[in-house]
């Protein structure tokens, strides 16, 4: 096994572990909390997503540069290229969307839940499931 497949494996769980624990736990699960109104739990969840984004975004560099160091297998590439993509339709698509809604929630105001936010949620298990093929498929490689 080489140093670079050894790293893409590595990058893979790694990052399918961060969007499990806080996409499917944390992010639910503050809301829950005693005491947690939806502002608190925004404001929460608006620093805790941007530093997973932030992090998931070195996470998706590695991969790509480790995936292109070894030349892995077609079915490999695809799906570690579907977690990047979808990682990039949030990040660019739906992300400011969330945040503008947010914003609007901190200031005060009242507003409807936001259809992108099952979106995102969507697009995490799509991530995930493709997260899961790639680590999969590199450790049979």
């Amino acid at each position: 096994m080489t140093a670079a497949h050894a790293v893409s494996i590595a990058v893979t769980f790694t990052w399918l572990g961060m969007v499990f624990a806080i996409s499917f736990l944390e992010a639910p699960l503050k809301f829950r909390a005693p005491g947690v109104t939806v502002r608190l739990g925004l404001g929460i969840g608006r620093l805790v997503f941007r530093a997973l984004n932030v992090t998931e975004m070195v996470w998706a560099a590695l991969l790509v540069a480790g995936l292109l160091i070894e030349g892995p297998p077609v079915r490999v590439a695809v799906a570690g290229a579907t977690a990047v993509a979808v990682l990039v339709v949030q990040l660019v698509g739906v992300r400011p969307r969330l945040t503008r809604r947010s914003d609007r929630v901190l200031a005060g105001e009242d507003v409807p839940r936001s259809h992108a936010h099952y979106v995102y949620i969507g697009l995490e298990v799509v991530k995930v499931v493709a997260l899961l093929a790639t680590g999969v498929l590199l450790l049979g490689v």
